[in-house]
């Protein structure tokens, strides 16, 4: 049969529905995940088209998946990150959605204190075990959507659930239907799907799911995880790990409107960025994050990392402000007491600085030179560099002009007489065994000394 796309206004095969396959053994790919080797990419050379949605944006999960690795966020914690990523969202809602727990006093305070500030971005929605008690809780909070875990993979149903794939779809299109009889929208957890058997279960179960959305007028979203970090991006490969293959599939099989797909991914794998980035080029309209990648083992995809690719990708910020990305690290710096890796891309405190004597005398010359953009336009945080043991003349100048934030008329040049006199100070320093780097203070107090009172200690 063909059908006309809607999405590619083109006459489509849609002759071929895919049924499940309830096999009595799992399927574990052992091919591809032996377990005891390196995972393996496989290529089918299949490829299948780009197509970015119309709207794509931002959805955080920093205080459920994100919580789950860190020590417990207090409520004042919580309602302040929230109102950092409201701000940092933009008035259009770049980033849609932030997902709490429920079971806790604590949980339940922190979503009154964020529901009192009356935004509309984020939304708040949940995350919550598949019963109805859980479903009423949701409802009694005043909150329209819930995630409920459904785990997709044969790892999980026949090794952790102990069921078959028929019994275990029953059971989970069950709990829709108990999420649809307490009026909340159920946002669908695919556990683990790229080790799941795509088309013998994935495709089946999602298009029972959108036949039930569709008959109840209720929308049901579907979030694939890549709960393990197994995806990868490169056209032509083959699935389970294909996001790709797993974005075109769920719209071309199973017909999920691209603003009901939303991508969750892990960084086990270093691939946790592009893998989301990939997803909304297939047609995912959101991607689902955690403020600095917070998560599970190494991490979700971290959400400024977000920000920076719908830019780039948009070619504009859309009203979100970026600035909130260095205020927020700092809170978890500063307030929770979290460490930021200092290398961590745009807000460790590295991630703009050089060590390197001939990339400050550049950045002296002209900051473009040595940054990634305008770091002090955008982030609100300006290129830095560490003095040390190969810090020249250069260096130290620009320190000076930064640590000291003097304007264009007051600035040092490396020949200016405090600039020499300093440099000969740290040489001897590390003349004398130093292997560390200097300290601001200790510089701030030496330059006191040296200028005679023309810089004092900030």
């Amino acid at each position: 049969m063909l059908e006309m796309s809607g999405k590619t206004n083109l006459l489509e095969q849609k002759s071929y529905k895919y049924s499940l396959q309830d096999v009595p053994d799992p399927n574990l790919y052992r091919d591809v995940y032996p377990y005891d080797e390196v995972p393996r990419v496989a290529f089918n050379h299949r490829r299948v088209p780009i197509g970015m949605p119309e709207d794509i944006w931002i959805t955080d999960t920093s205080f459920r998946d994100g919580q789950q690795s860190v020590e417990p966020y207090t409520v004042k914690q919580i309602v302040q990150l929230y109102k950092l990523m409201a701000r940092l969202g933009g008035p259009y809602g770049i980033i849609r959605q932030s997902e709490f727990f429920v079971y806790s006093e604590n949980d339940r305070k922190a979503i009154e204190k964020c529901q009192e500030l009356g935004y509309r971005f984020p939304e708040i929605t949940t995350w919550i075990r598949a019963s109805r008690e859980d479903f009423k809780l949701v409802r009694d909070l005043g909150i329209k959507e819930t995630g409920i875990l459904v785990s997709c993979s044969d790892y999980h149903i026949f090794k952790k659930m102990k069921m078959t794939r028929k019994q275990v779809m029953e059971y989970y299109l069950a709990t829709v239907a108990d999420a649809f009889e307490a009026g909340v929208i159920p946002r669908c957890h695919l556990e683990d799907i790229t080790r799941a058997d795509f088309y013998g279960f994935v495709v089946p179960f999602v298009n029972e799911l959108m036949k039930m959305s569709s008959e109840a007028g209720i929308p049901v979203k579907i979030r694939a995880c890549d709960t393990m970090g197994y995806g990868v991006p490169y056209a032509g490969t083959a699935l389970p790990r294909s996001v790709p293959g797993i974005i075109y599939g769920l719209q071309h099989y199973s017909d999920v409107p691209s603003e009901q797909l939303e991508w969750h991914g892990h960084n086990d794998f270093y691939k946790a960025v592009v893998n989301a980035s990939t997803a909304w080029l297939y047609g995912a309209s959101a991607v689902n994050c955690s403020l600095l990648g917070i998560g599970e083992r190494t991490g979700n995809i971290p959400l400024e990392a977000m920000v920076m690719e719908y830019a780039s990708l948009r070619g504009s910020l859309d009203g979100m402000d970026p600035t909130a990305i260095t205020e927020i690290a700092d809170y978890f710096r500063y307030e929770i007491g979290y460490e930021v890796p200092a290398m961590t891309p745009y807000v460790g405190r590295s991630f703009n600085m050089t060590r390197a004597g001939i990339h400050a005398d550049g950045l002296l010359k002209d900051a473009e030179v040595y940054s990634i953009f305008n770091t002090r336009k955008i982030l609100g945080r300006g290129p830095s560099v560490m003095i040390g043991k190969s810090s020249g003349l250069a260096g130290i100048a620009f320190w000076i002009n930064e640590n000291y934030r003097l304007p264009e008329g007051e600035a040092v040049d490396k020949r200016d007489p405090l600039v020499v006199e300093l440099k000969k100070w740290i040489d001897a320093e590390y003349e004398g065994g130093r292997q560390t780097s200097l300290s601001t203070g200790e510089l701030e107090e030496k330059i006191e000394e040296l200028s005679g009172g023309r810089f004092s200690r900030l």
